[in-house]
């Protein structure tokens, strides 16, 4: 008997065993990122991006590689052209050329002086040599240069504040806020900007140029400025008239002449001088006659 129940025993064991083992296996579980996970992606690159991308990567290896010997440094200089012109022929060339900054009468003297020629490589250009030819350039005070990927480039300029005509031993050059001479501007092109006359004229005419322009019975007069021993200004008038400023407070000296012209329109009178150099008074000289203490000076 109990021989019987041990073998009945393995019997429902064995048949539990069979009953409760799974019909089919079970696949394994796939982890929740996986799931997620796109079957693909949908990015398209044309080839010859990559390419170009491929060329400058090792050119840009190169370059490094350059500093350590001759020998790359002379394949850096017999690549480069080659993947330019890939670089190009895959967009990468000038098809724009932006100018920010230039006013109209020096637009065209600017890209002349940039020469950047249509189509060149974009990346076969010297920047920094066209920006050295722009700043060349008379009314250029400096300029930027830059490329803008694909295919522009973007030139800025700040251009100088030209301020006068200055004639010094028997030349005549266009100058800017500063008194510095603007190489290619031509004064012929500049008839409208005042004249300033002398030794140190250029450097000085910033100082006194604002004061005399912002009086309009003044200004419309005004032929030339003449600096004076480089220490003082004479106003040389249309009709002759010399207008002899102090060596300093010009201003003073300026609203002196106002409260006189206002008083006897002493501008309108052709007088041959008025002398403005000592604060207490104003001597004004007729033409042909002698100096007079004007009326209303002091």
């Amino acid at each position: 008997m109990p021989a019987a129940m041990r073998g009945a025993g393995r019997n429902s064991a064995g048949a539990r065993s069979k009953s409760s083992s799974p019909k089919q296996s079970r696949k394994p579980a796939m982890p929740a990122a996986a799931a997620r996970a796109p079957s693909h992606l949908n990015i398209a690159v044309p080839p010859k991006w990559i390419a170009v991308g491929v060329g400058l990567a090792v050119l840009g290896g190169l370059v490094i590689a350059g500093a350590t010997g001759h020998r790359a440094g002379r394949l850096v200089v017999g690549m480069q052209g080659d993947l330019s012109q890939r670089a190009a022929d895959a967009g990468f060339r000038v098809d724009h050329v932006a100018l920010q900054g230039a006013s109209t009468r020096s637009y065209a003297d600017i890209l002349a002086a940039a020469a950047l020629p249509s189509h060149a490589p974009l990346f076969g250009l010297d920047l920094d040599a066209a920006r050295q030819r722009i700043e060349q350039v008379g009314w250029v005070k400096s300029a930027t240069v830059m490329r803008l990927l694909p295919d522009s480039v973007v030139i800025s300029v700040q251009e100088r504040r030209l301020l006068a005509v200055w004639q010094h031993s028997g030349q005549a050059s266009v100058i800017d806020a500063d008194g510095v001479v603007a190489s290619t501007a031509s004064p012929a092109g500049f008839a409208s900007l005042p004249l300033v006359v002398g030794e140190g004229a250029n450097t000085a005419a910033g100082a006194i140029l604002p004061a005399v322009l912002s009086r309009p019975r003044l200004a419309e007069r005004l032929e030339a400025l003449v600096r004076v021993d480089s220490r003082r200004w004479d106003l040389r008038l249309k009709d002759g008239c010399i207008i002899q400023l102090p060596a300093s407070d010009e201003e003073a000296a300026l609203i002196r002449l106002d409260a006189l012209d206002q008083q006897s329109r002493v501008l309108d009178l052709g007088l041959e001088r008025i002398d403005l150099r000592d604060p207490e008074m104003v001597l004004v000289r007729p033409r042909g006659g002698p100096n007079a203490v004007a009326d209303g000076a002091g």
